[in-house]
């Protein structure tokens, strides 16, 4: 397709052949094989309830933002909508967490006045679930601090009451019956315990959740060496995900997330500080993205920050810029390893400068220049095929 209504890389996915889709995760995130449906993220204004006549399903968000679920023969249609601003493909998210508590001072602001400890705030872990049964995250009396848990994984939101009778038990095999999420990964276990854990439990690691199996953690954690950064306050929890084979979260489902806990804290007057330690390195990185924006705009409901993981892959080479000069060419080398069997490319530009792309194989043999004409355009070189789309600036 060529519509500028719609993201460059959700043009060429729409452009690409069942065997292509297959064959590239990055296209292929969002897309229902078997139901041929697309999951969406759509700026819009006005009314689209017409949307649910043709069999879409459509989740308003905040501030004029929703996912939408329509068949692929739809989305022309639903670009055509007067109402509809722009339109994305959602991306995968992968992990990103830093311990560096002390380093970032801390520590100073929790043993000295004014003594921070996160009381009367509601921190929201958006991420890979909790160890709900973990010392950590109970108060004194051994009650819960967590108010709901979303699994999305299980579309079942398990309520502060729910987790306390599941507390009454007295292994986490049998609160499970009551509360069935686990942590599977132990990501979001080991993330909660650094933004919120109480220290007059023990440590949390990575294996908190691992079902009792290799949980060993230190009675040395009353002296709050592993007391978390917010350790008084309420937590919401978010699991992220679906049913779906396939491991790693959409930026649909965090969309949802914060869309979830941005409204459950306004409705209880509460400030709010959302921890995101997921993220993906797609996009122009300059915040116009609708993932970005959204977070943005919501970010001003509320008394609501958002944090963010800087990520795990600052020194591995996975970005370059820098500055083009009148007629000299400027080369970028790029590796690709002997089992990598599809990856991507985004070169993104301001909107006023004109230059050429060309793409050189380790023969030598070179494709390109590349026209600068809108759409997909493909080239093989042996055994690979090179599948490219050029696009004109979004409306923001």
């Amino acid at each position: 397709m060529n519509d500028q209504k719609l993201e460059n890389l959700l043009n060429l996915a729409l452009d690409a052949t069942p065997e292509e889709i297959e064959r590239s995760e990055r296209l292929a995130e969002g897309y229902d094989r078997v139901a041929n449906t697309w999951d969406l993220i759509i700026k819009y204004n006005g009314d689209l309830t017409e949307l649910e006549r043709e069999g879409a399903v459509f989740t308003p968000l905040v501030n004029e933002y929703a996912i939408v679920t329509i068949s692929q023969e739809l989305i022309p249609w639903l670009a055509s909508r007067v109402q509809v601003e722009y339109i994305e493909k959602p991306k995968r998210l992968f992990f990103a967490v830093d311990q560096a508590k002390t380093a970032s001072c801390v520590n100073l602001l929790q043993e000295a006045p004014p003594y921070l400890s996160g009381k009367g705030v509601l921190v929201a872990v958006v991420d890979s679930g909790i160890d709900y049964f973990h010392e950590a995250f109970r108060k004194e009396d051994g009650t819960t601090r967590i108010l709901e848990l979303w699994d999305q994984t299980q579309n079942r939101i398990y309520t502060e009451g729910e987790i306390n009778r599941a507390l009454e038990e007295s292994s986490r095999e049998a609160a499970r019956t009551i509360v069935s999420s686990v942590d599977a990964s132990g990501h979001g276990t080991a993330v909660a315990g650094i933004a919120a854990g109480d220290s007059r439990g023990a440590a949390v690691g990575q294996t908190a959740d691992g079902g009792g199996r290799g949980t060993a953690f230190s009675d040395s954690a009353a002296s709050g060496i592993y007391r978390g950064i917010a350790c008084e306050s309420d937590l919401l929890v978010v699991k992220l995900g679906t049913a779906r084979p396939g491991g790693f979260p959409r930026t649909t489902e965090l969309m949802r997330a914060v869309n979830y806990a941005v409204s459950f804290a306004a409705e209880r007057f509460l400030p709010l500080v959302i921890n995101i330690s997921f993220g993906n390195t797609y996009g122009s990185h300059d915040g116009t993205s609708l993932l970005e924006t959204f977070l943005d705009d919501i970010g001003n409901y509320g008394r609501t920050t958002i944090l963010a993981g800087t990520g795990n892959e600052g020194a591995s080479s996975g970005h370059t810029s820098g500055t083009l000069q009148m007629r000299r060419t400027e080369k970028v080398e790029f590796t690709v390893s002997p089992y990598e069997s599809s990856f991507s490319i985004q070169l993104w530009k301001s909107y006023t400068d004109q230059f050429t792309v060309s793409l050189q194989a380790p023969s030598g043999e070179i494709f390109g220049p590349f026209s600068e004409e809108p759409g997909t355009a493909r080239f093989r070189y042996r055994k690979t095929q090179i599948l490219l789309y050029y696009g004109k600036p979004g409306p923001y």
